[in-house]
């Protein structure tokens, strides 16, 4: 029994350290010229990760 009531709040303790957040709304200014070193930015762009 006690087993059962120590991994009861060891779960609901990880459930609520694991809350969804709002998305927050981000501008990202690069370089005026596209350069190799901002490909990682334009790939996640291109996959939907912006």
């Amino acid at each position: 029994m006690k087993r059962l009531l120590i991994s009861a709040l060891a779960g609901a303790m990880s459930l609520a350290a694991f809350q969804a957040m709002a998305a927050d709304k981000v501008t990202l200014q690069l370089k005026w010229v596209t350069q190799a070193q901002f490909a990682g930015y334009y790939v996640a762009k291109a996959k939907g990760f912006y």
